[in-house]
């Protein structure tokens, strides 16, 4: 087990990290925490670890934007979806965020971060018809939400639902963030209710709230002066290696 200074300065690392990456991008910050963080404690623990600045950095982008309204007529049953599949998740056993599930949800968290991967390199671009959305968005969101409680990461299959949706670039990031809003509210009371967030847990989680600040306003700056194809792609491959540790 590696000691509580190395712990500390791997979690500063990743919570710098993963918000330089929320700031170029505009997404990747629970992947990147998680999947650094699983590296040297539980998901379970690093999902904690995560809930406080997930929650602050995702109202950000999702409910001060333009279109709020517009997009929560669009989505909301994939918001309710991503709730009842967050709590089917947990009824099924498959909220493996606890200590005592921390090998297996390791596993399962680096598969999901090899197909999250996978997918952004492959470039594949769907676009749903609005004759299906009604019946595939609540999938996509049931199934996040399984995921998540499995996992701790919420990308993987809303993100590239809403992707195919044909949002505007702005309301592309708005829509997102109301997904990462969504799936970090409900992942949280599944972690309070198992015991994960715990005291010490949710000190730590505040505590990096501005650690996570100082690295998306770093993002945001250097945003400019980087190319965004090559960094997404080495965003993807970071995440497939990553992913490959895990498993």
């Amino acid at each position: 087990m590696p000691d509580s200074n190395f712990i500390i300065a791997i979690a500063a690392f990743a919570f710098v990290f993963a918000g330089f990456v929320k700031g170029v991008l505009g997404q990747g910050l629970p992947t990147v925490a998680v999947g650094i963080l699983a590296l040297v404690m539980s998901p379970g623990e690093a999902t904690a670890l995560l809930i406080f600045p997930a929650l602050i950095t995702n109202i950000w982008q999702a409910w001060f934007g333009p279109s709020l309204g517009m997009l929560l007529r669009r989505l909301w049953p994939v918001i309710a979806a991503i709730c009842f599949g967050t709590w089917l998740g947990t009824v099924l056993g498959l909220g493996l965020l606890t200590p005592e599930t921390a090998s297996l949800a390791r596993k399962t968290l680096g598969a999901a971060l090899i197909l999250y991967g996978l997918l952004g390199l492959s470039r594949v671009r769907m676009a749903v018809p609005p004759r299906f959305q009604w019946w595939l968005g609540p999938l996509m969101g049931t199934v996040n939400g399984m995921v998540s409680v499995a996992t701790g990461v919420f990308m993987v299959p809303v993100i590239p639902y809403i992707q195919s949706l044909g949002f505007e670039r702005d309301d592309m990031g708005q829509a997102q963030g109301i997904s990462f809003t969504t799936s970090t509210a409900a992942l949280s009371i599944v972690l309070i209710t198992n015991g994960t967030m715990n005291v010490t847990n949710a000190t730590g989680s505040l505590i990096a709230v501005p650690v996570t600040f100082m690295g998306m306003f770093l993002g945001q700056y250097v945003r400019s002066f980087v190319h965004p194809e090559v960094f997404r792609i080495l965003f993807f491959l970071l995440m497939l290696e990553i992913g490959r540790a895990h498993v």
